[in-house]
């Protein structure tokens, strides 16, 4: 039995994501997050963007989902609460 470890970089290229895509992020607050693809995905300089973004929450600065509204990865949000994220308040109210 072989095991194969993909690297977060390699997991987003073969995941098709594209610019304009919906993307569903799980967790409650910033717990259960997947933060380490997260981060890949807003240091992506050429990678997707323009992204609709479907959460719980909005996050916080600089932590999971607010590393991709600092990158600018993000065009619209859907979430029930995005009270701690001030990056999230300045672009969208």
């Amino acid at each position: 039995h072989e095991t194969t470890v993909f690297s977060t970089e390699t997991a987003l290229r073969f995941s098709g994501l594209k610019s304009g895509d919906t993307v569903a992020v799980g967790g409650f607050g910033n717990g259960g997050i997947p933060e380490t693809l997260l981060n890949e995905l807003s240091s992506q300089k050429d990678g997707p963007s323009n992204l609709t973004i479907a959460s719980l929450t909005a996050g916080v600065d600089s932590f999971g989902l607010g590393r991709l509204f600092e990158a600018g990865k993000v065009k619209r949000m859907i979430s029930s609460y995005v009270g701690e994220n001030k990056n999230f308040e300045r672009m969208f109210f």
